[in-house]
């Protein structure tokens, strides 16, 4: 049986590369001893084969094969567009 590949859903910050479009995904996490709530971000780089990431679009990802160096997931579909 195949594992389920990880599905992120984020907003694009980056769309000037050729093919590839950087992604900020935010989480929410309690603090271990305070138990407020963080929002932590992390930015992935991701392979948009059309280019049709624009800044400011969510976006939702899903993990891959290494497609470079720093890609490790591919666009699945834009959620919204930037207005």
């Amino acid at each position: 049986m195949r594992e389920q590949r990880k599905r992120l859903i984020g907003v694009v910050t980056s769309d000037k590369m050729d093919k590839t479009a950087v992604v900020a995904v935010t989480t929410t996490k309690r603090h271990p001893k305070y138990g407020k709530v963080m929002r932590l971000s992390k930015k992935y780089k991701i392979h948009d084969e059309n280019n049709e990431c624009r800044i400011g679009d969510r976006v939702q990802i899903i993990e891959s094969k290494p497609i470079s160096r720093e890609k490790r997931y591919a666009l699945v579909s834009v959620l919204d567009r930037a207005k």
